[in-house]
């Protein structure tokens, strides 16, 4: 999640006082995309399976962020 404006390939989704943005065309894969909030942040799920890694969340091909 970060700050980002809407460009025209994008899907907005408004909450509240909150916008929510993501590419069309990641949403179509995506989706049901769901955002919620909890006691570390936000946490978000989609149809999406990550690959499972070290102990980033799956970002780094060494297996580890050391």
């Amino acid at each position: 999640m970060a700050l980002d404006e809407p460009k025209d390939s994008d899907t907005v989704h408004k909450v509240d006082d909150l916008q929510f943005i993501m590419d069309s065309a990641f949403l179509e894969k995506a989706q049901p995309v769901k955002v919620d909030f909890n006691q570390f942040g936000f946490a978000i799920s989609s149809a999406i399976e990550l690959q499972k890694g070290g102990s980033c969340g799956g970002s780094c091909s060494s297996g580890s962020c050391g």
